[in-house]
């Protein structure tokens, strides 16, 4: 079993953080917010190109960003409230509002913008009908939908089910992240074990930990803190136990490091899992280079739907595709023949199916217009 180039990842999901001058904790920038602000940004720049080239009023690109962002943000919103989490949040409302916690549907987003552009498409511009609109919209909506994957990627979030292939992934955010809040340990890193150790399908990892100095943690205590904590949270810890497999007695060692502080190094096995975000991240970016593409040849041309029914029918057929390979977000799901995200994603292909077909069916018209 060939498990040597899985890959550990355990990257913040934070750019950089400072402590919070209002109230206790830290505020930051996640990359997650980044990579989702920059999809908005980059989405407005090329709809300026795509206006220009087809001599539409440059103006109007602000507003429909605006249509975009509010559409996106609550449609993704009501999404996963309404498709996920509703008796959650139906009764905590409030709760709707904390967009920071997480708990975006794209799913969501998708019927968002479509409403969104269909009441932009009210004001009956020149040349701007509501398929002409969004046919241009989905081209952005791909590149965007890329970035905010490999934005779930750095939050560690919408994981993929273990794999024994090669491009395996440990998520070993979590982990970190646990460890280090318990206030003994100062810092978590993560490397590979010997390749030939594997454990039910499962290889070696190394666990490397540096105590707190200062007289904190002496060995007596690193060694209670190990058998004890660190044991217990293997063994019942389910945000551990998701990334982490390990049974029985810790394997561990622990002597003075280098700079002179204490550390341990904990001999476990990792989970490898699919990077279903990076999965969905490559096919969106080869979307929107076959959206783009298409655009480019026919522009004016276009006929009517032809690129939201391609989108419609890629996307969300491969997003059905992908839950295959995806952990359930939510525990309902395990008692569905297929998840929310696959019911969910069944009429939006049915409905691309169904407006490329009128597309195709009414270009030969609009070619002899553009005669």
């Amino acid at each position: 079993m060939e498990l040597l180039s899985f890959i550990i990842w355990n990257g913040s999901p934070e750019i950089f953080s400072f402590p919070n001058p209002f109230m206790d904790g830290q505020f930051g920038l996640r990359w997650y917010g980044l990579l989702f602000a920059s999809g908005f940004l980059i989405s407005q720049q090329l709809l300026y190109f795509i206006y220009k080239k087809e001599g539409k009023p440059e103006k109007d690109v602000d507003t429909l960003t605006i249509y975009m962002v509010v559409a996106t943000v609550i449609g993704a919103r009501l999404g996963h409230v309404l498709f996920y989490e509703p008796e959650r949040y139906l009764s905590n409302p409030l709760d709707i509002l904390k967009v920071w916690e997480g708990g975006l549907a794209s799913h969501g987003a998708a019927v968002g913008i479509l409403f969104a552009l269909w009441l932009y498409g009210r004001k009956k511009k020149p040349g701007q009908s509501y398929l002409q609109v969004v046919d241009r919209i989905v081209i952005l909506v791909a590149m965007t939908g890329a970035l905010i994957r490999i934005g779930n990627y750095f939050n560690s979030e919408i994981i993929g089910k273990p794999t024994n292939s090669g491009y395996g992934v440990v998520f070993t955010r979590y982990v970190t992240e646990i460890i280090e809040n318990d206030g003994f340990v100062k810092s978590v890193s993560f490397a590979k074990g010997d390749p030939a150790n594997v454990h039910e399908g499962y290889p070696a990892i190394k666990i490397l930990i540096e105590f707190k100095g200062g007289g904190t943690v002496d060995e007596a205590s690193a060694h209670n803190y190990l058998q004890g904590r660190v044991t217990s949270l293997f063994s019942f810890n389910p945000y551990i136990r998701e990334h982490i497999h390990n049974e029985g007695n810790l394997d561990y060692g622990i002597a003075p490091l280098e700079n002179g502080q204490l550390g341990a190094v904990i001999n476990t096995h990792g989970i490898p899992r699919h990077p279903s975000q990076l999965y969905e991240a490559f096919s969106c970016i080869l979307l929107f280079a076959f959206l783009w593409w298409i655009w480019s040849r026919q522009k004016e041309n276009l006929p009517p739907g032809k690129l939201l029914g391609i989108f419609l029918i890629v996307c969300f057929g491969l997003r059905f595709i992908y839950e295959f390979l995806k952990e359930n977000q939510v525990d309902f799901e395990n008692e569905l023949p297929l998840n929310m995200g696959q019911w969910l994603s069944i009429p939006l292909v049915l409905l691309g199916v169904y407006i490329l077909w009128r597309s195709y069916k009414n270009q030969p018209a609009i070619s002899k217009v553009g005669e």
